[in-house]
């Protein structure tokens, strides 16, 4: 699909249905999770994503501090997307539950008193850089967004091969289709908003050539982010992957067609944690 203006992208996102509807909840047979044994070593992973997804609104109230997040286009998306990340983030919760991980009452309180201050503090920085830049600081903002979305969508594809769970594979696809149009929403914002000037190339090449980190990283522990990536990614075939599926999509971007940044950053990570690259 190819979008000529923010609104056209925006009508175009209003129109596309929730995946996870009332409907498809309540056809979740979580009776059967208990069925089918869950690998330990995912459940880490589990706990990262529903983070994530949780923090949403801690990143929507970054933005809503800048020129991007002021924009009216740009806002009306992030109203239903940050309801929508949210439910994932409590579905995910939900799965282990019931798959036999307890998790407090006030679990989503514990998450975001975990964000530590040096996140915060950063956050507040580029708030204020995205404020001195203006508008053009948008194409950087919208780069990010569809990095994090299209990392988000294919490590939960990743998750569903490892996991091999009936039930958790039925909420990660549904999860999927959500996360799917969120890229298309932040991919083709991006899109437009680099093609109108070279600074704003220049200047997102910049940042994520040297700010870009995985998603979640700095308000999670990296040592989470890694261990994550290290799991979801690893070996020769998860770096294929990485670059088929999210460095391949990035680069198709005004001003990114030789970008490298994620696929080191993941190589750099599996031979951390001793995988063979």
């Amino acid at each position: 699909m190819k979008f000529e203006t923010n609104k056209e992208v925006l009508d175009w996102y209003e129109r596309q249905p929730r995946a996870l509807t009332e409907e498809f909840m309540n056809n979740i047979n979580w009776r059967d999770v208990r069925n089918v044994p869950l690998d330990k070593r995912l459940v880490p992973v589990l706990l990262y994503m529903r983070d994530v997804e949780t923090l949403t609104e801690m990143y929507y109230d970054e933005l809503r501090r800048t020129p991007t997040g002021k924009d009216p286009i740009i806002s009306k998306f992030m109203e239903r997307w940050g309801v929508e990340e949210t439910t994932h983030g409590e579905l995910i919760n939900r799965f282990l539950n019931e798959v036999g991980f307890e998790t407090p009452d006030n679990w989503k309180i514990d998450v975001k008193k975990s964000v530590s201050l040096y996140y915060t503090a950063m956050a507040r920085l580029t708030a204020t850089l995205a404020n001195l830049v203006g508008p053009r600081f948008t194409a950087t903002h919208m780069t990010f967004g569809a990095i994090h979305e299209l990392s988000t969508a294919q490590g939960y594809r990743r998750l569903i091969n490892l996991a091999n769970h009936p039930v958790l594979t039925q909420i990660l696809k549904a999860i999927i289709r959500e996360e799917s149009v969120h890229t298309t929403f932040y991919w083709s914002v991006a899109r437009l908003e680099l093609r109108q000037s070279e600074f704003a190339q220049k200047l997102s090449r910049f940042v994520v050539n040297n700010f870009w980190s995985p998603v979640g990283q700095g308000a999670k522990p990296v040592a989470e982010t890694n261990y994550t990536i290290a799991t979801l990614f690893s070996g020769r075939e998860g770096l294929d992957w990485v670059d088929r599926n999210i460095t391949a999509r990035i680069r198709q971007l005004p001003g990114f067609d030789d970008l490298t940044k994620i696929n080191e950053t993941a190589r750099a990570i599996n031979l951390a944690h001793g995988s063979p690259v």
